[in-house]
């Protein structure tokens, strides 16, 4: 768990990377989708010093999945290219990372954005 401030990004960063190391797979594309979710729930989905949960697991087929939670029900937007904007292409680059990626709602309030990844061998 990481609190709602942009510096514990690089803590999501690091946790992630760890994680893939453990598996013995590639964490370069892994590092960069939770950089983008954690970064979307403590911007968009949370107030300062709110709690965001990062997770990452491996699924029984392989697949390995990162997810972020936070406590808004407001679910993310994937929004037209501006190429003048300087942001706000985030969840471009993840579905251009990832197999699939989708959101759930939590039962207590909030949710969870998940990204399911490509297993490539370190």
């Amino acid at each position: 768990m990481i609190k709602a401030d942009p510096g514990a990004i690089k803590e999501a960063r690091d946790f992630v990377a760890v994680t893939f190391g453990a598996w013995r797979l590639a964490d370069d594309v892994a590092r960069t989708v939770i950089s983008e979710l954690a970064t979307n729930a403590v911007r968009h989905g949370s107030r300062a010093g709110d709690p965001v949960v990062v997770r990452a697991y491996r699924r029984d087929d392989g697949a390995a999945v990162v997810e972020a939670w936070d406590v808004s029900d407001a679910l993310p937007i994937v929004r037209p290219v501006n190429f003048a904007a300087e942001s706000g292409r985030g969840l471009l680059l993840i579905e251009a990372l990832v197999r699939r990626w989708g959101t759930r709602p939590l039962s207590e309030g909030g949710k969870v954005v998940w990204a399911e990844i490509e297993p490539v061998p370190a």
